[in-house]
C-alpha cells in the first residue's frame, strides 16, 4: 500500500482575485483517521487532511463554495464528507461513492446531507475498475434524484469507455481533463475522443488536475492548452477545482495558490472565468438559486 506525499504546507496567496461566489468543484477530505477511519481495502494511506484545513485553504485562495469528492481511501463510507458539508453551512456539496446495492433510503439521506452525484473510478492505482453493470444499476437509482455521475478514468480507458458512457441517461462530469498526457499534444487520440464526448451536452469536464496532466512539472504550463481549449469550446460545461490535498502525487506536490494563478492562462477573459468558477457550478450544484 503506497503512502501519499503530504500536501503543500504553506501555499501562496494567489496573484489573481477570484470572483465572488467562486467554487472549488473538486477537493477531498481525508480523516482525521482517529475520527473517520480509512477503509481497510484502500490502495493508499493519505496524510490526514481534515475539514478545518480545507476551510482555511479556501479562505486563503478566495474560494467561497466547494464540492467535496469522496476519495477511494474512505471507500463507500461518506461520513467524513457529510460531516464537512454540514460544517460549511450550505456552501459545500458532495460527490459520494456508493455500493451497487445502495438503498433509496441511503441515497435520500445522502441527498439531505448535500450530495449531488456519485463517482466511478477507472484508474489503475485506485484498484479494480468500477463494474459496468453496477454502474448502470447505481445510475438507475440516482437519476430520479437529479444527480449526476462523475467519471474518473485514465486516458487509455476512454476508447472502451466512450460507447458505454454515451448510453448512460444522465449528466456526466469527466475528472481531470481525462488524465491525458500533455506531452502528446492536443491532437492526441485520447483528447480528440474527450472533445468528441463533450459535443454531447450531457457531458461536462473539469479543467483541473494540471499537475497530473503535465509532464514538464511546475508551473504545469504544458497542461494549459488542453484546459484553455475546453473552456473556449464548451464554456457552459466546464468546472475547475484544486484537487486538494492532491492524493497519490509522487513528486512536484503543487502549491494551490499557484494552481489558482494558472486560471489567468486557462480562462483569461472575465466572462469565461465567471462561468467556470461561479455560473457553471451554481447551475449544477445549487440550481435552486437560479429559479
Amino acid at each position: 500500500m503506497s503512502d501519499a506525499l503530504p500536501y503543500h504546507p504553506s501555499p501562496k496567496k494567489p496573484d489573481i482575485a477570484l470572483p465572488a461566489g467562486a467554487c472549488d468543484a473538486h477537493c477531498h477530505i481525508f480523516g482525521p483517521a482517529a475520527e473517520f477511519p480509512f477503509a481497510p481495502e484502500r490502495n493508499y494511506t493519505p496524510v490526514d487532511a481534515p475539514k478545518q484545513k480545507l476551510f482555511a485553504l479556501h479562505r486563503l485562495l478566495g474560494i467561497e463554495r466547494a464540492v467535496i469528492v469522496q476519495a477511494s481511501c474512505h471507500g463507500t463510507d461518506n461520513t467524513a464528507m457529510i460531516d464537512a458539508i454540514a460544517a460549511a453551512g450550505g456552501r459545500y456539496r458532495g460527490i459520494a461513492m456508493v455500493k451497487p446495492d445502495v438503498t433509496d433510503a441511503e441515497l435520500a439521506a445522502l441527498h439531505e446531507g448535500g450530495v449531488r452525484g456519485v463517482r466511478f473510478n477507472f484508474v489503475t492505482h485506485l484498484g479494480q475498475d468500477a463494474d459496468l453493470d453496477a454502474v448502470r444499476a447505481v445510475i438507475g437509482k440516482i437519476k430520479p434524484l437529479g444527480w449526476h455521475a462523475v467519471i474518473h478514468f485514465e486516458a487509455d480507458r476512454l476508447e472502451k469507455l466512450a460507447p458505454v458512457l454515451k448510453e448512460l441517461p444522465l449528466t456526466m462530469v469527466i475528472d481531470h481533463m481525462g488524465r491525458v498526457d500533455a506531452s502528446l499534444g492536443v491532437d492526441q487520440p485520447a483528447f480528440r475522443m474527450l472533445v468528441d464526448l463533450m459535443e454531447d451536452e450531457r457531458f461536462w469536464v473539469k479543467v483541473c488536475g494540471s499537475e497530473r496532466v503535465s509532464r514538464a512539472g511546475p508551473p504545469f504550463h504544458d497542461a494549459v492548452p488542453f484546459a484553455r481549449m475546453l473552456v473556449d469550446r464548451f464554456p457552459d460545461r466546464v468546472l475547475w477545482g484544486t484537487d486538494w490535498p492532491h492524493p497519490n502525487i509522487k513528486k512536484h506536490m503543487p502549491d494551490d495558490g499557484a494552481l489558482v494563478d494558472l486560471l489567468a492562462l486557462i480562462a483569461p477573459e472575465e466572462d469565461r472565468l465567471h462561468s467556470l468558477l461561479v455560473d457553471n457550478p451554481t447551475r449544477l450544484y445549487w440550481p435552486e438559486e437560479r429559479t
